[in-house]
């Protein structure tokens, strides 16, 4: 495959000769957490930072992952990049790559993919903690932006399949609030309807605790356009309690 660069980063990592795999693989840097390890091979993150543009460089070996169309296995950002490529082309907001490319040295399986950091933004998690001392108006916008993405997203005929907090990024935009996701590894696409699309937003709601039942109704309003105290947002609320409750019995 050959490598991906971004063409609007292009000047400044060739001018800071880091426009190749190899130079990127040999960049060194202090990781942001502890490397992930599975079958032999490792998974780590590091932070870049370039004229004042953060980047997130993550490099793995024989990190790999196996489906059926995949049954030797690739490694998972090759994954990754595929779905954000997709989104890219869908116009589902998410996380911008900018370089990605993959190499076999000596039996090993080495892959890199750098994406653009998210300063500037909270990742839902980080805004929940804080939900008693937001104000009303910033939580109503908080959820409306939540529920225009998730609406994008399975509009588009897509499930993440991480639909967590942690993975839903906002920024502040005047009284509202921009969305978007990170964490592509697992999205695919959306296949049973209605079934699919509960499935993917129950987790969000079930890691939500603090969340009123007011609460997920504007999300749902805005995720089905309808006014929070219709039958359909009702009907969605009973079958997300539902699901709710079947994982909480498993």
């Amino acid at each position: 495959m050959t490598d991906f660069l971004a063409a609007e980063d292009r000047e400044r990592f060739e001018r800071h000769g880091l426009a190749t795999f190899d130079a990127l693989w040999a960049r060194e840097l202090e990781a942001v957490d502890e490397p992930n390890t599975s079958g032999g091979g490792w998974s780590s993150v590091f932070r870049l930072d370039l004229d004042g543009q953060g980047y997130y460089l993550k490099r793995q070996s024989n990190y790999l992952t196996r489906t059926l169309h995949r049954p030797f296995g690739e490694p998972s950002f090759a994954r990754e990049f595929r779905n954000i490529s997709r989104y890219r082309q869908m116009d589902i907001p998410a996380l911008e790559a900018v370089f990605f490319g993959e190499r076999k040295v000596a039996g090993e399986v080495r892959a890199i993919l750098l994406t653009r950091a998210l300063d500037g933004w909270n990742d839902l998690d980080a805004l929940l903690q804080q939900w008693p001392q937001l104000s009303a108006v910033q939580q109503a916008a908080i959820l409306r932006a939540c529920g225009l993405l998730a609406r994008r997203l399975h509009g588009a005929r897509q499930v993440h399949g991480c639909f967590y907090p942690k993975h839903i990024f906002l920024q502040a935009e005047g009284e509202g609030y921009r969305a978007q996701l990170i964490d592509l590894e697992k999205t695919r696409p959306l296949l049973f309807g209605q079934r699919d699309r509960v499935k993917d937003l129950e987790p969000l709601l079930r890691r939500a605790p603090i969340w009123s039942t007011e609460n997920v109704r504007s999300l749902l309003a805005a995720y089905l356009d309808q006014p929070a105290d219709s039958t359909l947002v009702d009907a969605w609320l009973q079958r997300l309690s539902a699901r709710r409750s079947h994982k909480g019995v498993r």
